[in-house]
């Protein structure tokens, strides 16, 4: 079976171009970027595809409008553009146009009311600045109150005045994103490996440690880039980041029932803050976010408080009709943000433009910055790279590269295949379900069928999570290539039918391994008997 991402270090190269240290978003879209312009690559994680900040976002591909009212005009733009080559060229299958209601009501004065609408007129701006066809994000408009209600018949009718439409992106998943940016990286010859610690690194190399087995490999590099995000100044001692953490609350979809659209409920007291509801299309609702700064270590996953979950109910409850509570909340995720210390002020006002920094001992670091512009990073850190070790490379592809199953949208309406899975693999979506049959001999009908009530994902997902993207345990499969962990209860349901997956691709392992023994053994008796 070709494994295109593996774990553990076996089989590694030990001399390459470029080291990318970091699996999530930025990582993932360096070793792309290096390998699309003739370099050898090997990226590595501790850990696992999107383990850290990469998945814990809101799933959204943010047009800039919030850095916009915060003055940062460069980076609003830089969002709008990278927006629609998402959108638009590079992972069509993975991004769709989300509408977003902002609902005027009595939280909302009227001037509020203005500001926010001339906001909308700004954000609609910059996608026309962006070149991002109106095709693919439709153009702001005010509804009226029964409009409103028709799209969001929870919200709280007292002093509803109608609402505010607009448009922005949003993911199908981000670790999924990254997922198949790592799988188009290893696809175009970049070695892509997870469990790979990095003890030590500097501009001609690193020190790296297979987490399977324990043991320890120089990998010699013309350059070596860090995309660890906010563990990046654990690595060079050059980087000063102020991480904020940013939660977010799962609950099911009946807890807000009839939802059609995401809604920003603006925070009572605040001008031009909001909390954001976001349907989901496996049948939850995500709620967030806030902004807290972090203090101490750096946890590897970091955990809400619940003062955090509190106010995010709150808010919430004062838009809609139906007061939400703690037990509505199936599931909670937080993430931190790696944020450039550009001085005083509190996180919430820090600058979201990224930095290209070289450590004294040669490391190139790429850090700050947000999902939505990972391929400007990505594009950014290599090119500094490239000038400062003086190697031979061509020049970015990435801005017109799709990625793996991408396709215009006319041509994934037309394929005939899951929704589900187009949904999530585009034109993989046949390939998925061709080596989930090859190597179990099941059934479409088995293969397809979700893993639990009520849990969409099936066993043909997680048998692709483990043939073609590198999961090796229960953790990768639920918590990564698929989002059941987002909701922990789901999570234990799901665990059986992620142990058998693995079961069945390490019988289909240990099967082919025995077949070529086999064959290796008769070509040696049959040489044998030739001599």
């Amino acid at each position: 079976m070709k494994q295109t991402i593996a774990p553990g270090l076996a089989g590694a190269p030990t001399e390459v171009d470029v080291v990318v240290i970091g699996l999530g978003i930025t990582g993932a879209g360096v070793a792309l970027d290096a390998v699309t312009r003739g370099l050898s690559v090997l990226a590595v994680d501790a850990h696992d595809l999107a383990f850290g900040t990469s998945r814990w976002s809101s799933k959204m591909v943010h047009g800039g409008l919030r850095y916009l009212a915060q003055g940062q005009i460069g980076v609003a733009h830089e969002s709008a553009v990278e927006r629609g080559i998402l959108m638009e060229v590079t992972a069509p299958h993975l991004t769709h146009a989300m509408p977003i209601l902002v609902p005027l009501n009595s939280s909302l004065s009227p001037a509020q009311s203005l500001l926010t609408r001339a906001g909308l007129a700004a954000g609609d701006m910059l996608r026309r600045g962006a070149r991002t066809d109106a095709e693919t994000l439709p153009r702001p408009r005010r509804l009226s109150a029964t409009e409103t209600l028709s799209l969001a018949p929870g919200l709280r009718r007292a002093g509803l005045r109608g609402g505010l439409l607009s448009w922005d992106g949003q993911l199908e998943d981000d670790a999924r994103l990254v997922t198949t940016v790592a799988r188009t990286a290893a696809a175009y010859g970049a070695q892509v490996r997870t469990r790979a610690r990095v003890l030590s690194a500097t501009g001609t190399g690193v020190q790296l440690r297979d987490e399977l087995s324990g043991a320890t490999t120089p990998v010699s590099a013309r350059a070596v880039i860090n995309a660890t995000g906010v563990w990046a100044g654990e690595l060079v001692d050059d980087v000063v980041l102020r991480p904020s953490r940013g939660t977010h609350l799962v609950l099911r979809a009946d807890s807000l029932p009839g939802l059609q659209v995401s809604v920003f409920a603006p925070v009572p007291g605040e001008s031009s803050r909001f909390v954001l509801v976001l349907p989901q299309p496996d049948g939850t609702i995500y709620v967030g976010l806030t902004d807290e700064a972090i203090e101490g270590d750096i946890p590897d996953v970091p955990t809400p408080t619940e003062p955090e979950i509190g106010f995010l109910l709150d808010v919430v409850s004062a838009a809609f009709a139906r007061q939400l509570h703690r037990a509505d909340v199936v599931g909670a995720f937080a993430g931190l943000r790696p944020l450039i210390d550009s001085g005083d002020g509190s996180t919430a006002d820090l600058s979201r433009r990224h930095a290209v920094l070289t450590s004294s001992t040669g490391v190139v670091t790429v850090v700050g910055g947000k999902l939505t512009t990972y391929r400007q990073m990505a594009e950014d850190a290599v090119d500094a790279a490239v000038v400062r070790a003086g190697l031979a490379a061509g020049a970015c592809h990435t801005r017109n590269l799709p990625l793996l199953g991408a396709a215009p949208h006319p041509v994934l309406a037309a394929l005939e295949q899951p929704a589900r899975l187009v949904r999530r693999y585009g034109t993989d979506a046949e390939l998925v379900l061709a080596s989930a049959r090859e190597i179990s001999g099941l059934c479409d009908a088995e293969l397809l069928a979700p893993v639990a009530e009520g849990i969409p994902v099936t066993l043909a997902e997680l048998l692709f999570g483990i043939t073609h993207e590198g999961a090796a345990d229960v953790d990768d499969l639920l918590d990564r290539r698929t989002r059941i962990g987002l909701v922990p209860v789901d999570r234990e349901r799901a665990r059986p039918a992620a142990e058998r997956a693995l079961a069945i691709a390490r019988h289909a392992t240990d099967e082919f391994a025995r077949r070529l023994r086999s064959e290796r053994e008769a070509d040696w008796t049959t040489r044998g008997a030739d001599s």
